[in-house]
């Protein structure tokens, strides 16, 4: 696995202390503190530069899940917010006073996913997922880099936090979920999904529904959404492995346009 490392903005220490925090450097467990860069401006795949070392930002902000002593004494913590995570792409040395140069990343690098699977049985281990590897395996034969392929009970609240942290914190393009879309009471998907959007996107599910309805009059039942949070697209998919083959399959090659779109390396177009 990877090496990560951690980075603050100086500027943000500093704000936290004229606010009475009276911090030190590595105090929120980081393991570097920059001044002059504003992490939380720079997009996720910028890569920093610095000394002999090259870093790629992979995540920005932390849930923190065990309150620490600074947020039990001021309140709150930057560390979460402010805070970001990077992937040692070379290793080497940084030495007090260096300076880091961020560059941003490119426009036509390759599209970011994360699949995850809803599934009771799945999430405890009593039923093998075969949903989520046929999804990630569609989309890196597409040319995509599968960041993150998760299982999760059918428990919405999950789902609505795993999404965020997704969008938000490590910016992926795709999300796609893999069932909870029927008439079950447990099939909570597609409204946790649309708790968390920005916009709505139905073309996609309404394209999905379409072409299965030509294998199956079952596809009906399906109440699958797709929808946008900030720059990323979720697409809700059904829950067996031939079903997410046939839908994915549906969509994916027309989703490349809507992507660029949403990264700003593509224009609207219009035909008359």
């Amino acid at each position: 696995m990877a090496r990560q490392v951690s980075l603050l903005s100086y500027d943000k220490v500093k704000d936290f202390n004229e606010r009475g925090a009276n911090v030190i450097d590595g105090a929120f467990g980081e393991n570097l503190v920059v001044e002059g860069l504003d992490f939380r401006r720079l997009p996720v795949g910028t890569r920093l530069y610095a000394g002999t070392v090259e870093l790629e930002m992979t995540q920005i902000g932390k849930e923190c899940h065990s309150h620490c002593a600074i947020y039990k004494r001021m309140g709150e913590c930057i560390m979460p917010t402010q805070g970001v995570f990077a992937e040692v792409k070379k290793e080497g040395v940084i030495r007090p006073g260096d300076v880091m140069e961020a560059v941003l990343p490119e426009g036509d690098r390759p599209f970011t996913a994360a699949v995850i699977t809803l599934s009771d049985k799945g999430a405890k281990g009593e039923r093998k997922d075969e949903s989520g590897p046929a999804a990630k395996a569609m989309l890196e034969e597409a040319g995509y880099a599968v960041v993150e392929c998760l299982i999760l009970p059918d428990e919405p609240e999950q789902l609505k936090k795993q999404l965020i942290r997704l969008a938000d914190g490590r910016q992926v393009d795709l999300i796609l979920t893999s069932g909870g879309t029927g008439f079950s009471m447990r099939d909570q998907t597609p409204e946790a999904t649309l708790a968390v959007a920005d916009r709505n996107a139905p073309g996609i599910a309404e394209a999905i529904r379409y072409e299965s309805l030509k294998i199956t009059n079952r596809a009906m039942l399906s109440r699958g959404v797709s929808v946008i949070r900030k720059k990323t697209l979720i697409v809700n998919l059904p829950g067996s492995p031939k079903a997410v083959q046939e839908s994915l399959g549906f969509v994916l090659d027309s989703l490349e346009h809507g992507l660029k779109i949403l990264r700003g390396s593509a224009s609207e177009c219009a035909r008359q």
